[in-house]
């Protein structure tokens, strides 16, 4: 139920999402018709300029934070302490470049463009600027686990790179739309392979949920057990076992 849950409501945000853009797409291609186009086209240099905003946002919170927030959740079910140490470090290091070049994007979006802040881009960009450094900092402060406020910071830091991820996702999609409306050019191509993109790792994010218990039940080629046995394994013959294994 919770995974059919989770699929409508991915869905419904990845085909809801692009619907509305390319619906705002034909609506000012027919203003540009009717000769209704209020909005001022940009220069050459801020067309470039607005092409480098974007790319920085979408390689930061459009690819590099949900690829960070994939290989964390890999940590769940790693025993291995070394590859457990690597796999927190990736996401630490994809964490900080994204909020690097989020903040590289900010930048220029202050020093470039007009931020009047009477759209949904650029309301929501704002907020994700304001905040976007609160679950980085709030890494560095991990508790040990097992003690007492390890939960707390877990389901903080949790709901914070979430909430921050898929509002960055929504906000390029009101980027392309606002990049279109104020160059004239068409995003139906990028629009589509964002989609693509996003579709993939949301697909590999619930496919997640289920990989140990598809592990468990056996469906996995080369996993399928042979058959029943009463053979006793011995605590020594079990250390051996464990020691001999690669991590």
């Amino acid at each position: 139920m919770e995974i059919s849950q989770k699929v409508v409501s991915l869905t419904f945000l990845l085909v809801l999402l692009p619907s509305l853009v390319s619906s705002q797409e034909q609506a000012n291609q027919v203003g540009n018709c009717t000769g209704n186009d209020n909005n001022p086209k940009l220069s050459p240099q801020l067309t470039f300029e607005a092409t480098v905003h974007g790319f920085l946002l979408w390689a930061s919170m459009g690819f590099l934070m949900p690829v960070g927030i994939l290989i964390i959740r890999m940590s769940k079910t790693e025993e291995c302490k070394r590859r457990l140490k690597i796999l927190v470090y990736v996401h630490a290091a994809l964490q900080i470049v994204s909020v690097l070049l989020v903040t590289a994007g900010a930048i220029m979006s202050i020093k470039n463009f007009e931020n009047a802040f009477n759209n949904h881009h650029q309301r929501l960009g704002l907020a994700l600027y304001g905040i976007i450094w609160l679950p980085a900092l709030i890494g560095f402060f991990r508790p040990q686990r097992g003690t007492n406020g390890r939960s707390v910071w877990f389901f903080t830091h949790w709901i914070l790179g979430t909430a921050l991820s898929l509002l960055g996702i929504i906000n390029i999609y009101t980027g392309l739309e606002a990049y279109h409306r104020k160059t004239g050019k068409s995003v139906r191509v990028w629009t589509i392979l964002f989609t693509i993109q996003i579709s993939s790792i949301a697909s590999f994010y619930l496919f997640q949920e289920k990989w140990e218990y598809i592990q468990k039940q056996g469906v996995i080629l080369g996993n399928e057990p042979t058959g029943p046995t009463n053979q006793q394994i011995s605590p020594k013959d079990k250390k051996k076992e464990l020691a001999m294994e690669p991590c």
